[in-house]
């Protein structure tokens, strides 16, 4: 099982790989928006916000998201560490359920870009 450092830093992986994104991805990484990830099975949520084409992760909490962002993520740690390292595929992982991921529907037309 993934640790909560895995994860943070699998988060500024994630994050840093948006940063140096061309073309359409790039597009969709500039976004504006708050953002959370729940860790399913460490009962953990990293909260912060999308901008300036990175993820800036401001806090850890316990247990599931304090308030209701814009982009929500859900995901065991194991699979945030596998989508990151490229080892897990987001779309058969949001498929199956593995990943859950909740946003307003012109932000997913532009996440799926990130996809």
């Amino acid at each position: 099982m993934a640790t909560i450092e895995e994860c943070r830093s699998a988060l500024d992986k994630l994050s840093d790989n948006m940063q140096h994104a061309e073309g359409n991805v790039r597009e969709a990484a500039a976004l504006d928006r708050s953002v959370s990830c729940h860790i399913t099975d460490l009962d953990v949520t990293f909260v912060g916000r999308m901008q300036g084409g990175r993820i800036v992760v401001r806090d850890t909490v316990q247990g599931p998201p304090p308030d209701k962002a814009e982009i929500r993520l859900a995901m065991t740690g194991d699979d945030l560490v596998a989508l990151v390292d490229g080892e897990l595929s987001f779309a058969k992982a949001w498929g199956s359920g593995r990943v859950k991921l909740n946003a307003g529907v012109r932000d997913l037309l532009q996440l799926r870009k990130l996809l």
